[in-house]
Formats: structure tokens, C-alpha cells, sequence
């Protein structure tokens, strides 16, 4: 830990630069360092690591993250109005922060850090799962980062590490975990955050496995869990008919019962399915 000095309250800096939260952003800021501090700690050795942060907002966690030893922080922050508060932040720590006043969604962050990395964020909650999906969906495998931890409302947490046979299980479920072991390290009362959001929200790690838990195609996967939880009340004889005339009998043949609804499958049945099904769309 380093240079706490120069740490200075969250409030304080909203006060001074009168920060104001959008909620087209999906922008709830953390006032408590303490907390910050936590997810910092959970991430592991970070000195040795470059961090990659999405939506630094004021800086909360940045100033964790720097305080910790971060070897380097690049902070890609889409809202102008942060970049003369995260200035400060350059200044106190030379050459340890980068900030890129760019849009997540619209550049490839990997071309902006070097390895090794590590990925945290306060994800903003209108595109927290879309920021999720395009890191979790890359097509080089193991990616580029070593970890992800990111803070979802707690009703997404629970999604993302959500079994067969349960009703949260869906789409996320099966893509987070089919290339990664997931954990929810631990609830955030919605009173951290201001202005309070409606749901409590949990902080959730991802570790990239060395290669995915069943083989299987990766696109041909992803457009079966789409169509199939597009239409969950459905059954997969129904809702995959789309992709071939003959999905009943490959159903069978994959050993799935096609009366069967997206829920009721492990992942590993999903993966054998996309394996059947993969020679019949490259013959499309």
C-alpha cells in the first residue's frame, strides 16, 4: 500500500467538481472506501498486474486500486464530466494512471493494455451484462485477461452462477460458466451506493478455466442458448426448429428429450447439442 495521503473522499471530490449521477448511464456512485478497499482485495496480487477499470466515474475505486499498488491503471470513462477529478488522481500518482475518455462498448480494450491484466469494474447497470458478454465471448481462448471482477445488481449475480432446473438459470449462466469458474464474493447493500438503487448488488469474480468445460463450436453454442431462452417457455423442439427441419431428430440423437425446456439442460447438454448441430450449419 502506498501513498495514502493522498487519498481524499469521494464526497468531497462529487462536492468539488458538483458531480451529478445520469441515469441514462446507469451511474450509482461508491462513497465508502472501505468497501473499494474489499474489492481491490479480492482481486489477488495486483503489482505485478495492469489493471483495466470501466466507468472510474469519480474514483473511488480507482484511488483503491492505486493505493493497493496497482502496477498501472488505464480507466476507460465514457463521462466527460469525471476526467478533471480523475486528472488529480494523475497528478498524485505519476505515470500510474491512464485515462481514456472513450465508450467500453464501442473500442476493444485489449489494444489499450498490455499483460498481464486484470479487469474490475462498478459496472453501470444498464449495459453491465453487455460488457460482461463481449469479455466472457472473445474468440481467442484463454483471453487476455487473468480476472474479471465486476459488481452486478444482485438479481444478475445470481443469474450468472445459477444451476439447471432453477429458474434464474439462463443464457449468462451457461456462457459465464462455460469458460470460467464464477464466484459471488459478497453482497453490497444498496445503501453504499448514491443515489440508493432499488436492489442490493454483489460483487462477482470470474477466472478464466484454460480452456472451456465441454468442447464444443463457440458460435454455434451462443446461437443455441440464444434462441432457446429467447423463448424459455418453449420447448426445444419448438424454439430450435429455426435452425434445422430435422431438430427433433437430432435432439434424440444427442440423447436430449425434445420436450424438453431450456432450463432442464446442464451445460454439457448444451454442448453436445451444438456439436451435432455445427456440421449442419457449415453445409447452410
Amino acid at each position: 500500500m502506498s501513498k495514502v495521503c493522498k487519498i481524499t473522499k469521494i464526497s468531497e471530490t462529487i462536492s468539488k467538481y458538483s458531480l451529478k449521477s445520469k441515469k441514462s448511464l446507469g451511474q450509482n456512485f461508491i462513497l465508502d472506501l472501505n468497501l473499494t478497499d474489499k474489492i481491490v482485495q479480492t482481486m489477488g496480487e495486483i503489482s505485478a498486474h495492469n489493471i483495466l477499470e470501466i466507468g472510474p466515474g469519480p474514483g473511488a475505486l480507482t484511488q483503491s486500486l492505486l493505493k493497493f499498488g496497482a502496477r498501472r491503471v488505464i480507466a476507460i470513462e465514457k463521462d466527460p464530466q469525471f476526467l478533471a477529478p480523475l486528472e488529480e488522481l494523475c497528478k498524485a500518482f505519476p505515470g500510474r494512471l491512464n485515462v481514456i475518455n472513450r465508450d467500453i462498448l464501442s473500442i476493444d480494450p485489449e489494444k489499450f493494455i498490455d499483460p498481464p491484466v486484470k479487469i474490475v469494474s462498478n459496472l453501470p447497470y444498464n449495459i453491465g451484462t453487455q460488457i460482461l458478454l463481449n469479455l466472457i465471448t472473445v474468440k481467442s481462448w484463454p483471453p487476455f485477461w487473468d480476472n474479471l471482477t465486476f459488481m452486478f445488481q444482485k438479481e444478475v449475480a445470481e443469474r450468472l452462477v445459477s444451476r439447471h432446473k432453477t429458474k434464474s438459470y439462463g443464457r449468462l449462466s451457461i456462457v459465464s460458466q462455460w469458460r470460467s469458474t464464477v464466484k459471488v464474493l459478497f453482497e453490497v447493500n444498496a445503501s453504499s451506493f448514491t443515489p440508493v438503487p432499488s436492489i442490493d448488488s454483489s460483487v462477482v469474480q470470474f477466472t478464466p478455466l484454460p480452456q472451456p468445460s465441454f468442447n464444443a463450436p463457440k458460435d454455434t453454442l451462443e446461437q443455441i442458448v440464444k434462441l432457446s431462452f429467447g423463448q424459455r417457455r418453449k420447448m426445444l423442439r419448438k424454439s430450435l426448429k429455426v435452425l434445422d427441419k430435422n431438430i427433433e431428430s437430432i435432439l434424440t440423437t444427442s440423447k436430449i428429450n425434445p420436450s424438453l425446456r431450456p432450463e432442464e439442460l446442464s451445460i454439457e447438454q448444451f454442448c453436445r447439442l451444438a456439436n451435432a448441430l455445427a456440421p449442419v450449419n457449415e453445409k447452410k
